[in-house]
């Protein structure tokens, strides 16, 4: 049978209990069509990048399924019919990780410290890097031939503008 990996989104006001209830409701769905959910995982109540129906966190869940495919799209019919789920996207895979998703791996987070890859701070950003007090503003040295508010600036090949009429508007 094929093996998918299935997440979906519960809203945010739905409780622990009833998301994972919505997981056994389609757990049960997928066992009607004669396959099996090999890993359930509850990854949490996380931040939406943009609201979703109104919503802008939701509670995040993954299936690893080994079902045929109709069983598969029973299970979508019926989440698009669930209210509380707000989006679902499940991915045809040639095999399933045997260890916990990478949602779900603290490892990475653990190796890195308080800093993360980014080392001690100091040496960039708006700050500058070292800093004796002093001011980091360094002023810009003088432009050759005083620049173009001192007086009669070359203009380049054309010369300088002829004098405005008197008259505004009036062309000619």
């Amino acid at each position: 049978m094929p093996l998918y990996e299935h997440v979906f989104l519960a809203r945010q006001d739905v409780s622990n209990q009833q998301v994972e209830t919505l997981t056994k409701e389609m757990t049960d769905a997928i066992a009607e069509g004669g396959g099996k959910v090999i890993k359930s995982e509850y990854w949490g109540l996380k931040g939406l990048a943009y609201k979703i129906k109104k919503n802008r966190k939701a509670h995040f869940s993954l299936l690893n399924i080994d079902a045929p495919a109709a069983a598969v799209a029973e299970m979508e019919r019926r989440m698009s019919i669930q209210p509380d789920i707000l989006r679902f996207l499940t991915i045809k895979v040639d095999q399933h990780e045997a260890e916990p998703s990478v949602m779900m791996r603290k490892q990475d987070r653990d190796e890195r410290g308080d800093r993360g890859d980014r080392g001690p701070r100091g040496g960039g950003g708006f700050r500058g890097g070292d800093r004796d007090g002093g001011s980091t503003f360094r002023s810009r040295p003088p432009r050759e031939g005083g620049g173009f508010r001192d007086g009669d600036a070359p203009r380049g090949p054309r010369g300088p503008r002829p004098p405005r009429s008197d008259n505004p508007g009036s062309e000619g």
